[in-house]
């Protein structure tokens, strides 16, 4: 694969997983990691360096709620959207149990939702899964059917983590105070990108994070509204940091940055949306004509401003596989729609749940433009992303090699992530002269077929088994020797077949002439 003369490193496109620390950001977590007088413990106010560690987390919780439109003392802070969500959901669930044990959760959401409510659902509760509706989103009528009088808490995220796409929390917010039930949204990729106000969305619980918005790692923050408070149940205990509900010594220098990045993102995030908006447009000007895309966000036009992410562009490809794709884009960071480690080969949830089919789930890509991202980012990209497709495409050309005499085995289906063609020629001795493949499937999976071409070619068509050397080798030996783990040895079985079918009708035409 050639890779384009100008790339010196990978364009760092995946601004939806995380965010490069703001340098201002930087320089006041330096400061105040550095600065005597901030070096006491916060919770020691008793003298003046807690006192004045102290004075810099609440200043930091001031600009976190101004950010997010709530009271200082609403805002806890945590090791990040994770724990806020798992605190959410679980805490809610535990303090609340007398009210009901039946909770709404959005089949979207990320994994710090589904799974505690997973982990509630083996131990006593009913989670009810709320389901998308064609554009995507979970709508008020949605959840106003799905309530039920034992329903005690609603989880729907602000937006789509993969998507971008935004859900009406005000409206579901209506819906839930009108029955009593609090609501809790997950507002991880929102804060710091469109306006997000706790106030006005109605919502009782938020949960944010600060490396989502040019922050640092290992700090976010549950706000808690007066409606929840009283039900909450912390996770962990010994101490009364956090209003009791996350105790521990407050990481000052974690809550500083956090501070900062959210108000750089009150002075400038709609700055930074007219920019990767921009950047995103020109994105798909450079695709345009390339046939099989398939777009999962919003409209990136100003009527649908309000209905999605800036700067995030979702693309299901046809015709291609997804970890492939990404290896075929070594001059971008970003992400795919598969799985999170797509060992497994399953698709993301959330883009089966928007009704995509499995293989067009799988070849997804996630982009999205950041506040440092330039132009010249989004023409790589657009280049990079033609010639990636173009390759796959021809890796999985429809029809035989050219020339005559080609047998051809098949295995697999699109549908499961893996289709292999093998083809092969012979001789007059009745020997292997060529072996080629069609492929849509991992890079692992075309790997070990190029090696067994280069060993089967001489080999007598009669006993060209699968194999390397002198010994006959199983799929579970290529997956060693290529260091393929175990997850995926049912995608090289589908290269034994479609070897072994393309042998099979090799040797009925050997013995025929």
């Amino acid at each position: 694969m050639t890779r384009l003369d100008s790339v010196v490193e990978p364009v760092f496109l995946d601004h939806a997983s995380t965010t490069p620390l703001d340098p201002a950001v930087a320089a006041a977590m330096v400061e105040c990691l550095l600065a005597p007088q901030t070096q006491g413990n916060a919770s020691s106010t008793r003298h003046a360096h807690g006192r004045a560690a102290a004075a810099l987390v609440e200043r930091a919780r001031g600009e976190v709620a101004e950010l997010v439109g709530a009271a200082p003392a609403e805002v806890v802070f945590t090791a990040g959207a994770t724990e806020a969500d798992n605190l959410a959901v679980l805490g809610i669930a535990r303090g609340r149990a007398d009210h009901g044990r039946h909770l709404l959760i959005g089949r979207t959401e990320h994994k710090a939702i589904i799974d505690p409510a997973r982990f509630l659902a083996k131990r006593g509760f009913e989670i009810g899964w709320l389901e998308p509706d064609a554009a995507g989103r979970i709508t008020p009528q949605t959840v106003a059917a799905a309530l039920r009088p034992d329903t005690q808490l609603v989880s729907v995220m602000h937006a789509n983590n993969e998507t971008g796409l935004v859900n009406d929390i005000a409206g579901i917010a209506a819906v839930c105070r009108a029955a009593g039930v609090l609501l809790h949204t997950d507002a991880a990729q929102s804060a710091g990108k469109i306006p997000v106000s706790m106030s006005a969305l109605g919502a009782d619980l938020m949960s944010v994070s600060a490396h989502k918005m040019y922050g640092p790692k290992g700090i976010g923050a549950l706000v808690v509204g007066e409606a929840a408070r009283p039900w909450l149940e912390p996770l962990m205990f010994g101490g009364p940091q956090e209003r009791g509900l996350r105790p521990g010594t407050p990481a000052t220098h974690q809550a500083v940055g956090f501070g900062r990045a959210a108000a750089i993102a009150v002075a400038r995030s709609a700055l930074d949306a007219e920019h990767t908006t921009a950047l995103a447009r020109r994105l798909l000007a450079g695709l345009d004509g390339l046939s099989g895309i398939r777009c999962n966000h919003a409209p990136l036009d100003a009527a649908a401003a309000a209905l999605g992410l800036p700067g995030l562009v979702s693309l299901s490809i046809e015709g291609v596989e997804g970890e492939s794709l990404l290896a075929e884009l070594p001059e971008l960071a970003v992400s795919s729609g598969a799985a999170c480690d797509s060992a497994s080969g399953e698709p993301s949830y959330v883009l089966r749940a928007l009704g995509l089919p499995p293989e067009l789930a799988q070849s997804t890509l996630r982009i999205m433009f950041g506040r440092y991202s330039r132009a010249a980012d989004a023409d790589l990209a657009a280049a990079a992303i033609r010639r990636a497709v173009a390759a796959l495409r021809a890796a999985d050309a429809p029809g035989a090699p050219a020339g005559e005499g080609w047998v051809m085995g098949e295995a697999g289906r699109l549908r499961e992530g893996t289709r292999v063609r093998c083809f092969l020629q012979v001789d007059a001795a009745g020997r292997l002269t060529a072996v080629q493949w069609r492929i849509f499937g991992c890079p692992q999976t075309r790997a070990v077929a190029a090696s067994l071409a280069a060993v089967l070619v001489g080999q007598p068509a009669t006993t060209a088994a699968p194999s390397a050397g002198s010994r006959t080798e199983t799929p579970t030996d290529w997956a060693t020797r290529h260091g393929i783990p175990v997850e995926k040895l049912g995608r090289l079985l589908k290269v034994e077949d479609a070897l072994r079918q393309a042998l099979a009708k090799l040797t009925v035409v050997t013995e025929s002439r």
